[in-house]
């Protein structure tokens, strides 16, 4: 089956773009590709990019029919979910890059060695290794 979407971009609300965009650059060992009033993105892959977008212009966007995204501070509600050759390493690195320890990396049950970490506004990141 072909695919209708061309691209993907998860776009991740925060508080303070700047912080988001050092901690995202320092975890992911890249400069965004994109710096505009009110977006910053890094192209992860060729069709999949990450956006950080301050939550007070998203805010003119979707409210009121939708609660700001200050109202949501805490709550997770995704995951980045990344697959990486070194799990231990790359948590380590995110550590030492400012993220908050969630959970240590382990053996889940669906197979994958998965450690989990947030950003400075509490999105989860996981970072997996497949278990050979």
């Amino acid at each position: 089956m072909v695919s209708h979407i061309l691209n993907s971009e998860v776009i991740l609300y925060v508080s303070d773009e700047k912080l988001s965009a050092r901690f995202y650059s320092a975890i992911l060992r890249s400069q965004p590709d994109m710096i505009a009033p009110g977006m910053i993105e890094f192209n992860i892959f060729d069709s999949f990019k990450l956006g950080l977008m301050p939550t007070s212009g998203i805010a003119k966007i979707i409210t009121p029919i939708l609660p700001h995204p200050n109202d949501a501070n805490g709550i997770p509600r995704c995951e980045l979910y990344f697959i990486v050759a070194d799990v231990e390493f790359e948590m380590n690195h995110a550590i030492s890059c400012g993220a908050k320890l969630v959970s240590e990396s382990a053996d889940r049950n669906w197979g994958d060695r998965v450690g989990y970490i947030t950003d400075p506004d509490g999105h989860v990141i996981a970072f997996a290794q497949k278990n050979v």
